[in-house]
């Protein structure tokens, strides 16, 4: 297939612009990991006019998939996770052009796995698992149970990837086959919740009275990160968290993670005046706890 393709890539292998080339071959029948494709080119370029371009292409009876994509695409994929197959392409993918070995580098990283960037990916799953717990608590207590239960396996699913990320592996796309090796008792609450023979409203009364203390008992390591951040200043405002390069992020999800950690006492608020009579500004403090 190698041969086949290697038109394709060849022109770009010769560009200063390009880093690395990767092939990744579908492995069964119905894999999902190239997206139905026979196979895929993954060519990271250190700069890109866009983020990402795709082409696809057939050749005999089988069909391929070319993805360019920036180095800085990518690192935000392997920060964020918004990219689930992107790991199992630099693992799995055969190294067709290697420029200053830099796919072998990013892969001996990805393996090592640095605590820094261990803290910043949990600071994030930990900021959506807050999210989807409380908007689906919230439609519980309003009855409306189909939008909880939503909201509840999206939480759970966060829950399950921050626990694998804590022990120092990333998430795969089969972070449930992980999580019960790592951590059964969030496999068992998953399980329960979508196979349990009770009432949805029964399903998730129980949940939320077993996974309050596993969303609780994450909250240090969760919020390490935010933390430290916050404690290289006396006093923040919100405007300035989402402007430092590490804690935009949160993107959507910080306000509400700052306000949990408001009601747990890891963070607290200051109030200073302002010209209006009786409205303060409200800033942000780490708490003494910390």
């Amino acid at each position: 297939m190698e041969h086949i393709l290697r038109p394709i890539y060849q022109e770009r292998a010769s560009q200063s612009n390009t880093l690395g080339v990767l092939l990744i071959e579908k492995r069964e029948k119905a894999s999902t990991i190239t997206d139905t494709f026979d196979a895929v080119l993954l060519i990271i370029l250190k700069e890109a006019e866009s983020p990402l371009h795709v082409k696809h292409y057939s050749y005999e009876d089988k069909k391929a998939s070319l993805n360019l994509v920036s180095e800085d695409q990518l690192n935000e994929w392997l920060l964020m996770g918004t990219n689930r197959k992107i790991l199992d392409w630099i693992f799995s993918g055969k190294i067709l052009f290697d420029r200053n070995d830099y796919l072998h580098n990013l892969k001996l990283e990805l393996r090592e796995f640095p605590f820094y960037g261990r803290k910043i990916k949990m600071g994030i799953e930990y900021s959506k698992l807050i999210r989807r717990y409380l908007d689906g608590k919230t439609f519980f207590e309003n009855k409306h149970y189909m939008d909880a239960y939503n909201h509840i396996v999206h939480s759970l699913h966060h829950l399950a990837r921050l626990s694998v990320i804590e022990n120092g592996f990333h998430p795969d796309i089969t972070v449930w086959n992980q999580v019960k090796q790592i951590e059964p008792e969030i496999y068992k609450l998953y399980e329960e919740l979508i196979s349990s023979e009770e009432s949805i409203e029964k399903r998730l009364e129980l949940l939320f009275l077993a996974g309050e203390f596993l969303v609780h008992s994450r909250t240090e390591i969760g919020s390490k990160h935010l933390i430290e951040i916050l404690q290289g200043k006396e006093v923040w405002s919100f405007d300035e968290m989402i402007n430092h390069p590490d804690l935009s992020l949160y993107s959507v999800d910080l306000s509400v993670m700052l306000e949990y950690l408001i009601e747990k006492n890891y963070i607290k608020v200051v109030k200073r005046e302002t010209k209006g009579q009786g409205i303060l500004h409200r800033y942000y403090s780490v708490s003494n706890k910390n």
